[in-house]
């Protein structure tokens, strides 16, 4: 069996970050709020889409976040990717995936799938029938790689709803799901993402407070999957509702949210930072490089099945046979 390419990612928590040692650390401010409106995506499926957009083009390191609703019969069949990464988030449902090279499995709710596409993959992601009719709901972020990673070796690494850290504060009206990074202490697994990426699950019951401190100049935005929460900015305070997507500035050590306690539900937000990349992107759509040389380098090797789209030639993947 082939070994595990191994894994050459920079640290997700920085050592001695000025932020994350910050004797008074400072609030970051709302730069830009914006709506992910519903839009078609795939075959037959419905995504949210806030990064990747007009509106927000790219947040260096991030390209595109979708938050997808996948019906029985929908999905995305097979397709390319190179020159990134992407995390995907099942939230409800379940989804099976399949590439060239003989990978597959299946993520359900709660778990997460780590890709690297690197020099090329060709995969499916379609929803797991399980007899209910039942549809499938997740997060996918896209991820640039560094100038020097573009060519390496595809990669997985599925992280399981039973991995990820959780923890309580604020006498538990805040929860969160560590999935990258630190929160209140406790650090999430190690080798996900090449490219340093925190990632957390935040719950706030009504009454609840939750403060967050980030690495030092990394980009950050919260998306909004459930009531309204409110971010403090420093000398003002900002709500921000359901499905909506708050981009910080790269300014300040922290970020400070919380729930009134006369609201009527709890709030639920994704909140996520990345540490940027200096390098110019050029995206064509799965294909994301550096130059426009790069990119149609890409699409005449996937079109020639060659340079790391070699098992594309005849390739044809299983579960998305029924898209055909």
């Amino acid at each position: 069996m082939k070994a595990p390419p191994t894994f050459v990612g920079l640290p997700v928590i920085p050592p001695n970050d000025p932020s994350l040692n910050a004797a008074s650390p400072t609030p970051r401010a709302i730069r830009q709020t914006l709506e992910a409106r519903s839009q078609p995506e795939g075959a037959g499926a419905t995504v949210r889409r806030s990064i990747g957009t007009p509106r927000l083009r790219h947040l260096t390191p991030f390209l595109l976040l979708d938050h997808a609703t996948i019906s029985p019969g929908a999905g995305f069949p097979d397709h390319p990717h190179r020159g990134q990464e992407t995390i995907t988030y099942i939230l409800s449902g379940a989804v099976d995936h399949e590439d060239f090279a003989g990978n597959r499995g299946t993520i359900y709710a709660g778990d997460l799938q780590f890709m690297t596409a690197g020099r090329g993959i060709v995969h499916a992601e379609m929803p797991h029938e399980d007899g209910t009719g039942r549809g499938n709901e997740g997060m996918q972020l896209w991820v640039d790689l560094p100038r020097e990673l573009k060519e390496t070796e595809p990669r997985y690494r599925d992280l399981r709803a039973s991995e990820i850290p959780r923890v309580t504060a604020d006498e538990g009206r805040v929860g969160v799901k560590v999935i990258s990074g630190r929160s209140y202490g406790v650090d999430s697994v190690r080798e996900l993402a090449y490219t340093p990426v925190w990632l957390l699950d935040v719950t706030i019951q009504a009454g609840g407070r939750f403060r967050q401190a980030l690495p030092a100049g990394w980009n950050a935005f919260a998306y909004t999957l459930e009531g309204t929460t409110t971010f403090g900015t420093g000398a003002t305070r900002q709500e921000v509702a359901r499905y909506h997507n708050a981009v910080f500035e790269q300014k300040g050590d922290q970020v400070l949210a919380h729930v009134p306690a006369d609201a009527k539900e709890a709030a639920r937000f994704l909140l996520v930072a990345g540490m940027p990349l200096d390098q110019p992107v050029v995206q064509y759509g799965p294909f994301v490089l550096n130059d426009a040389s790069g990119v149609r380098q890409a699409i005449m090797d996937y079109q020639s099945f060659q340079n790391g789209f070699e098992r594309a030639e005849g390739w044809q993947s299983e579960i998305g046979r029924a898209m055909v």
